[in-house]
């Protein structure tokens, strides 16, 4: 029973071992992209239902979005510090996070203006991103 136990434990921090690959940012920033759609959806429909579930569904990958292993072990310490991509993805993060919830507060208090506003602002730092850090 105890090496049974060990042999999967084994196994299952070699499969998590690799760390947050290019190919895990990539299907987070898909799952993220129908985040979006399902707000702006949600916006056309006037449906507060769809809008939440978009926006759970936003904030739940945010939260897993990072730096890829090999932008985070970057070993030229001057790279690492002009690039300062973990900084600015952390602070993107935060700021998608809070526009999230504006967008919430603001559908549900019936002001669909604001709520567009901050959808439009999370645009904004998405392709903040894709400019500073993807390099588009």
């Amino acid at each position: 029973m105890k090496k049974t136990l060990i042999a999967l434990a084994i196994a299952g921090s070699m499969a998590y071992g690799e760390g947050y690959t290019q190919k895990d940012r990539i299907q987070d920033m898909q799952t993220m992209a129908a985040a979006m759609q399902d707000i702006q959806n949600g916006f056309f429909y006037n449906n507060f239902d769809i809008i939440k579930e978009g926006v759970n569904k936003l904030s739940d990958t945010i939260e897993k979005i990072q730096p890829p292993l090999e932008e985070v072990e970057e070993k030229d310490v001057m790279t690492r510090y002009t690039n300062n991509k973990v900084q600015v993805t952390n602070r993107i993060k935060k700021n998608i996070n809070r526009k999230a919830k504006d967008i919430l507060e603001r559908f549900k208090e019936g002001d669909a203006t604001q709520a567009i506003q901050a959808f439009t602002k999370i645009t904004k730092e998405c392709m903040e991103c894709h400019t500073q850090l993807r390099k588009w």
